[in-house]
């Protein structure tokens, strides 16, 4: 059985997170710039030696530099001086880097029938009916063996399911165009936002996160999420559906002395946000199971308010960072996160939380009987790491060098939905009997529209010698001379042309001038 991991210390006071409780999941909460970090580095650390794979997201960009030794600094020397803390033995741990958009990383990517129209919902922020209809498409798609790969695959099959809505009303129920026109809008705005990068093949493979290298420490993977915060529901669904695959496809194992991976879930507030009834039942599902398939779950926050109660009850692991009471709702988060944690008798913990400088935390872990331990305010030890990012270069360097380096790089595109729907419209175009019932159809129309223009044009006007002649013919007569010949000369022709068209233009005036002064117009 593996020791457990010194986190923080005070003095004699130590707390120490037992790896055989690690999967009890856990809870980093804290006010921005008050540590939580680093924290989240030392833990990983600690992981990492004992080698137990990591997965965390990197929204600031700051934790890749746990793939490089660090360096006692002036100013590290100084506060472990103050706090009494000894310096940590510098090394560097191994790190995989992974980016959605395939930037700064390995790409990360899923089908969009793995996915699933639930997590795609949230993701599209549909509505109860609009979500409905997206579990419809799914449906018909697998009734009609359409795989669902990519989001062009998704957008064939929405437009498809739009434009027979009416032979799958009778089986599937109605599918109204407003719903499909809105799932279309949604899935434009998430291509918008880069997140076309993330359906399609190669899917990851779960199993590629749960990896050791030589001398027997867990990899890290370090997703860089600084880009992928600018769409938070994306951010969000991606996460879920990390963790969801890790709980579908691993065995059963237990508890076991320790954990096959640990999931750190940053600005965890973004999960829980405005999400429905169906998806956070789901989410509390993985987090109360996924604790017997070996995997441990820290979510990492501002506000344990942010965490609804069915899911905190299931955190043992806590570290509290400083919050501010600055607000009504500060005070609450305040007294609520000092309630949850096990009374020390001689530490007021709702007034130590106000209080904790940087890098300071209350901290309750379980203990060998899975017991939440007394609650302790201690300091976070320091990373043995680097702090803070690593440059473009180290980052290119680890990417090249990655044990799944030219895996996931190249896109594959496969016959799926969208081929299938566009070869059977060809196939239709292509028919004889459908091009000759379009033909025929196609004639019938004009001969109809013929028929109904015939009707409607009005009856040929009688000769000019019979019936006398219009106003604007007779002018042209007089001026021009009235009979006919058979063979004119050129400058006849043009004489008659140029009396034809004075004649017309006197007519008009003439027109004007009586029907302007029956209406009463004006000169």
């Amino acid at each position: 059985m593996s020791d457990p991991f010194l986190i923080a210390q005070r003095d004699a006071i130590t707390c120490a997170l037992r790896p055989d409780k690690a999967n009890r999941h856990g809870l980093i909460t804290g006010a921005t710039g008050t540590g939580k970090t680093i924290t989240l580095q030392t833990m990983a650390e600690a992981f990492s030696r004992a080698g137990v794979p990591v997965f965390m997201a990197d929204i600031k960009g700051d934790l890749t530099g746990i793939s490089q030794a660090g360096a006692l600094s002036e100013k590290l020397g100084k506060v472990l001086k103050e706090r009494g803390l000894d310096a940590p033995p510098f090394c560097a741990f191994p790190v995989t880097l992974w980016d959605v958009f395939g930037e700064q990383g390995h790409p990360v990517r899923a089908t969009v029938s793995d996915l699933g129209p639930l997590l795609l919902a949230r993701m599209l922020n549909l509505n109860e009916t609009q979500a409905g209809v997206l579990q419809l498409v799914f449906k018909i798609a697998d009734d009609q063996g359409l795989l669902l790969l990519d989001m062009k695959d998704l957008r064939a099959m929405c437009q498809h399911v739009g434009d027979n809505a009416s032979e799958f009303t009778t089986e599937y129920g109605n599918i109204s165009a407003a719903s499909i026109g809105a799932i279309q809008r949604g899935l434009m705005q998430i291509e918008s936002q880069g997140g076309a990068n993330f359906f399609g093949e190669p899917m990851l493979n779960i199993e590629d996160f749960m990896q050791t290298d030589g001398s027997g420490k867990g990899v890290v993977n370090v997703l860089a999420a600084d880009k992928l915060m600018n769409s938070p529901r994306l951010y969000a669904t991606f996460l879920l559906w990390l963790l969801s695959e890790l709980f579908e496809a691993l065995p059963e194992v237990g508890d076991l002395d320790k954990p096959k991976l640990v999931f750190f879930f940053d600005e965890a507030h973004l999960l829980f946000a405005d999400a429905p009834k169906a998806l956070i039942e789901r989410i509390e599902l993985v987090v109360r199971l996924v604790r017997s398939k070996g995997v441990g779950v820290f979510f990492v926050t501002q506000n344990p308010l942010d965490i609804p109660d069915n899911v905190l009850a299931q955190l043992g692991n806590r570290v509290q960072h400083a919050l501010r009471a600055f607000t009504p709702r500060d005070q609450k988060a305040v007294k609520s996160a000092a309630e949850t944690m096990r009374q020390n008798p001689q530490l007021d913990i709702e007034t130590a939380i106000t209080e904790l400088a940087v890098g300071e935390a209350l901290v309750s872990f379980l203990d060998e009987k899975g017991r939440p331990g007394v609650t302790e305010r201690v300091y976070v030890l320091p990373p043995a790491s680097q702090i803070g990012p690593i440059t473009p270069v180290q980052r290119k360097t680890l990417i090249a060098e990655s044990i799944v380096a030219g895996v996931y790089e190249k896109t594959v595109d496969r016959e799926s939905a969208f081929e299938a729907i566009k070869g059977r419209t060809r196939a239709r175009m292509a028919d004889p009997a459908t091009v000759r019932q379009k033909t025929d159809a196609m004639t019938k129309t004009i001969a109809t529209d013929h028929a109904a223009d015939a009707r409607a044009a009005p009856a040929p006007a009688a000769p000019a010698e019979s019936a006398g002649g219009s106003l604007l013919d007779s002018l042209g007569n007089l001026l021009g001379g009235g009979a006919r010949r058979t063979r004119a000369s050129v400058g006849e022709q043009l004489f008659k042309s140029a009396a034809s068209a004075v004649g017309r233009e006197v007519g008009r005036q003439i027109i004007r001038g009586v029907l302007g002064g029956i209406f009463g117009g004006k000169r």
